[in-house]
């Protein structure tokens, strides 16, 4: 029987629980420390370990692997900038996740949902709205925001998530122009030929992208340099696709009006250090969710079920 840690919240999903269960025993540390998952791995010889990005304040590398018995890491996830995958694949540890469950993910609209949501919150300045309302103030002259219907979007990525911010945008009237050398892009009057062709046609750019070599920092100080005045940036992909100190600057001089994400560069180390966290609360027009891009009832669960029963 296999043994297996669970080391994300997995038990306010109905059903969740008994799946696992049912594939081995089970042991829980939802919210723990990298020292306390690495003495469970050590004390109960783990073989299997279920994760999930979004949690997890730590990376899933020799540190914490190194002379356990791990051989398999299913992670409700596509992306996989959470665990070391050289060090993975150099000792024949197996990694499951959700990258080409396509029948599943495209049911999962859930981050390109919060995507919108990011977008929305930033051109109408809700976050603002609801702190001056709490005060008891009603004064809507300094909170004057912008309309989707009137305004040009681009979209970098033009995958499950791209393709579904497409459709949420053309569905309000906006615009838009997409940005993804690898994909056949049916529309081609929306088709952008080049990153500096989107961004000096945008009034929002949404970025739905994996992280590479190739997209690591891919919105920097060069490609900032071509951006609209009072444009805005949604990241709903990972932090590292952003140069996060060059975003901070281009929101210092003005260019730049607003960034909405739901990532930041390291998520798996102290929160405080983070750039963008420490420009936000020093007043910088930004919004940051803490990774809970597909974290709905409804997403979380079907992915689960489906995570689990690989194993």
């Amino acid at each position: 029987m296999q043994k297996i840690a669970v080391i994300t919240p997995v038990k306010h999903l109905n059903g969740i629980t008994d799946l696992l269960e049912s594939k081995g025993q089970v042991f829980y540390l939802e919210s723990s420390t990298k020292g306390q998952v690495r003495d469970l791995l050590l004390s109960q010889n783990i073989t299997t370990i279920v994760c999930n990005p979004n949690q997890q304040l730590y990376k899933i590398d020799k540190e914490l692997l190194n002379n356990t018995q791990v051989n398999t890491i299913n992670s409700c996830s596509t992306g996989l900038n959470h665990i070391d995958l050289d060090y993975c694949s150099e000792n024949n540890i197996e990694i499951q996740c959700h990258k080409n469950d396509y029948k599943l993910i495209n049911q999962l609209p859930s981050t390109s949902e919060l995507a919108f949501g990011l977008m929305l919150s930033l051109l109408r300045n809700i976050p603002e709205c609801n702190n001056h309302v709490s005060r008891y103030y009603w004064d809507y002259t300094q909170f004057m925001g912008r309309q989707v219907k009137d305004l040009k979007i681009g979209i970098i990525g033009y995958g499950r998530l791209g393709k579904m911010m497409h459709k949420f945008c053309n569905a309000f009237g906006a615009d838009v122009k997409i940005y993804d050398p690898y994909v056949d892009i049916p529309y081609y009057q929306c088709q952008a030929q080049s990153l500096k062709e989107l961004c000096e046609f945008s009034d929002v750019i949404s970025l739905h992208v994996h992280v590479t070599d190739e997209t690591k920092y891919m919105i920097n100080e060069e490609i900032l340099g071509y951006i609209k005045k009072d444009s805005y940036i949604i990241n709903t992909s990972r932090g590292e696709i952003v140069d996060e100190r060059a975003i901070i600057n281009s929101l210092s001089e003005g260019k730049l009006a607003g960034y909405g994400t739901d990532v930041i560069e390291d998520e798996f180390n102290d929160l405080t250090k983070s750039p963008i966290i420490k420009a936000m609360n020093e007043g910088k027009n930004i919004i940051v969710t803490p990774h809970v891009g597909g974290m709905t009832i409804e997403g979380q669960t079907k992915a689960y079920k489906w995570s689990i029963n690989k194993l």
